[in-house]
């Protein structure tokens, strides 16, 4: 693969005023040290939760003593991936995947609705795209090796989220959230998608970039 290929971040900014899922607490990062005020170098205080952003669950999200996030397997999140797009405002139903026709193992991004505009400088949004149950089990079925999703949660926030997480998480499917796919178009990409290697945490923010499969 050509090393002149750009990549494209589909990771979005952390801030303190970026969205975040209802009962996580809020972002707080700021600037604690201050060249301009004296002090030897600029140092920032960073206060946030696991799943703030950009970020990769775990197993031990939704599961006592299963893998923390420190446990995933770079290949989980790194190498070939497919990004789909998945039109209408509605939650994402099987049928709707069942089209693309997934493969055991792929690496499975669903661009939707989410990313039509930059949902990281906007107010939580309820309405947001999400899976159903029934499209979680279709997933699991498939057995895919990543599914990744475009806002902060892979249900929809009127869908019974411990119960599409799980069945995910159960089925070895690693999830990656709060990407920005606004600038992928369909079609297979190299993925790099590192979490911070947190011991034992049930998640943790990631930086996730793209750039377009060239390889047989």
């Amino acid at each position: 693969m050509s090393h002149s290929t750009p990549w494209l971040d589909v990771s979005v900014p952390l801030s303190s005023s970026m969205p975040y899922y209802p009962g996580d607490p809020s972002p707080d990062i700021k600037r604690v040290q201050s060249l301009e005020e004296g002090a030897d170098a600029n140092v920032t205080h960073l206060s946030l939760s696991a799943h703030a952003g950009t970020h990769v669950d775990a197993p031990v999200h939704f599961f006592s003593g299963r893998p923390g996030i420190d446990e995933l397997p770079l290949e989980a999140t790194m190498g070939r991936a497919r990004v789909v797009h998945l039109p209408g405002t509605g939650s994402v139903r099987a049928d709707a995947l069942r089209a693309h026709d997934p493969r055991p193992g792929e690496r499975l991004l669903l661009r939707t609705h989410n990313s039509d505009r930059r949902w990281w400088e906007l107010p939580f949004q309820e309405s947001f795209v999400g899976l159903t149950q029934e499209a979680a089990a279709f997933l699991a079925e498939r057995r895919v090796g990543c599914v990744g999703v475009d806002y902060l949660s892979v249900a929809g926030f009127h869908e019974d989220s411990p119960a599409v997480h799980r069945t995910l998480l159960d089925a070895g499917i690693w999830i990656v959230e709060g990407l920005y796919l606004g600038e992928a178009a369909p079609g297979d990409y190299e993925l790099v998608c590192l979490p911070l290697r947190l011991t034992g945490a049930d998640g943790a923010p990631a930086r996730a970039l793209l750039r377009p499969w060239t390889r047989g």
